[in-house]
């Protein structure tokens, strides 16, 4: 039931940052897309403002697939920073010890988040001599110089700097400060090496003397290493447009002489209860800490989705209790539809479903359309909501096995594309539960209607609907 671009004359509009417009999304190589998403520092467990781009550019690249693209997805791992070095002198191990550990943990966080593995995890470990040719080529074409075994980028010898910031690079000037302890000749220049401070730090050997890579470069390394000097997509937070990807740019396009990525994109920022996240406020949360207070990574995931990732998103127990309660009026759905195919009587469709499932395929056209137009998950979801509605609707009657077969392909093909009913579902109902449904269906043979109601009441207590359809008893959780 999956389509193609081509087939529907659907074309994929993505807002360009550094355009600011929406664009037509045209890739280098015809039917394939290439895309680098900034990855975490592994010092700690991820937060949810992390997850946000995580979960964000997921998604985009499922629906690429499902358009047919050929995807190759990266996203790296920062395992060399000046945080991870810190928290390994706290613990008194070794910085490696503290970025595998973090390495771990984020793989089952995003596991709960249904984000798939990129296709390249690169590791700025793995890349260091990619990074030291990557400098020397700088510094040889006079764009970086050497001070003290430190390496600094020239910001003015790239003449476009600022540009999908939209920053002035006079304006930049006057906010600039050389800090202390560093050599460089320009306040806007920026660390491509750092000299090694202490013998217990983390360094490699250069020809500069020992010392380990500045964060900008490495995603410019890794990036060239696995993508080319030019791909397609360049994603990442809202808060990696400046200094993090003006920098990024203005060394690849020094270094490599082409455009680095034609189309970048950028997630909005995370509040918690409207105001900004801040450690110093105490309301930050990790994707770690939000699971353990019994919400699904599933449940996250789709709230993250359920506002246009550009815009800003408020966290709030609130309004994640409504994408809990929404994401289970979708399950619910499903479970109704698994229900119906092993109950049903009757397998072949009659016309009026046939007719029936012909029109809920405007609720696919409308769910790929509000998705080309910049990955608009908001409304794609409002189009899985009208999906479920219609699908009720229909079955209210009954339903022959071939119709939930078809309406059941039709649901999990959109949301699949948004990652969600991705995890197999475990019964809720254990057998006191059961117990309890076959004394209801005992006492209503035996005309005990009072006992039937009351171990309904017993039931929807529990949160649980019991449900008499014309295929049997249906127990649905509320």
């Amino acid at each position: 039931m999956m389509m193609e671009a081509r087939e529907n004359n659907q074309r994929i509009k993505i807002y360009n940052t550094m355009s600011r417009r929406k664009e037509t999304f045209i890739p280098i190589e015809e039917g394939k897309a290439s895309i680098y998403v900034c990855g975490p520092t592994v010092y700690n467990f991820f937060h949810i403002g992390n997850a946000r781009p995580f979960v964000v550019f997921d998604t985009l690249r499922r629906f690429l697939k499902y358009m047919r693209y050929d995807v190759k997805f990266v996203q790296n791992f920062t395992d060399v920073d000046d945080k991870i070095i810190n928290k390994a002198k706290e613990e008194g191990v070794l910085a490696s010890e503290i970025s595998e550990r973090y390495i771990d943990e984020y793989f089952k966080d995003a596991e709960a988040l249904n984000v798939v593995p990129a296709d390249v995890h690169p590791k700025v470990s793995e890349h260091i001599q990619d990074i030291i040719t990557f400098i020397e080529k700088l510094i040889e074409s006079g764009h970086a110089y050497e001070s003290d075994g430190d390496v600094y980028f020239i910001a003015r010898s790239f003449p476009q700097y600022g540009k999908l910031s939209g920053q002035n690079i006079d304006d930049l000037e006057s906010g600039a400060r050389i800090a202390i302890g560093e050599v460089k000749r320009d306040p806007l220049d920026f660390a491509l090496w750092k000299a090694r401070k202490t013998e217990d730090e983390i360094s490699w050997d250069s020809p500069w003397g020992k010392g380990r890579p500045g964060w900008h470069i490495e995603c410019s390394v890794m990036s060239k290493k696995h993508l080319g000097a030019t791909f397609d997509i360049h994603a990442g937070g809202q808060d990696l447009q400046f200094p993090h990807h003006e920098n990024e740019i203005a060394q690849s396009e020094s270094c490599n002489n082409v455009t680095f990525a034609n189309y970048w994109m950028h997630n909005g920022y995370i509040t918690i209860d409207n105001e900004k996240m801040s450690k110093s406020k105490g309301n930050f949360f990790t994707v770690r800490d939000i699971l353990k207070q019994g919400y699904d990574g599933e449940i996250l995931r789709f709230f993250l989705l359920s506002g246009h990732y550009r815009s800003p998103i408020n966290f709030s127990d609130e309004l994640i209790e409504q994408s809990k309660a929404g994401l289970a009026r979708i399950k619910n759905c499903h479970e109704n539809l698994i229900y119906l195919k092993e109950n049903s009587q009757s397998e072949e469709m009659s016309t009026r479903e046939n007719e029936a499932l012909q029109s809920m395929g405007q609720y696919r056209d409308n769910f790929v359309s509000h998705m080309c137009d910049d990955l608009n998950t908001a409304d794609a979801i409002s189009d899985i909501f009208q999906l479920v509605t219609a699908i009720n609707t229909a079955n209210k009657s009954g339903v022959s096995k071939g119709m939930a077969v078809k309406e059941e392909e039709l649901l999990l093909e959109l949301c699949h594309v948004i990652g969600i009913l991705e995890k197999e579902e475990k019964s809720e109902f254990d057998d006191e539960i059961m117990k309890l449904v076959e004394e209801r269906q005992q006492a209503r043979k035996e005309k005990n209607y009072a006992r039937a109601d009351e171990i309904r009441d017993i039931l929807a207590e529990k949160g649980i609907q019991i449900k008499d359809t014309p295929q049997g008893v249906q127990l649905v959780k509320m």
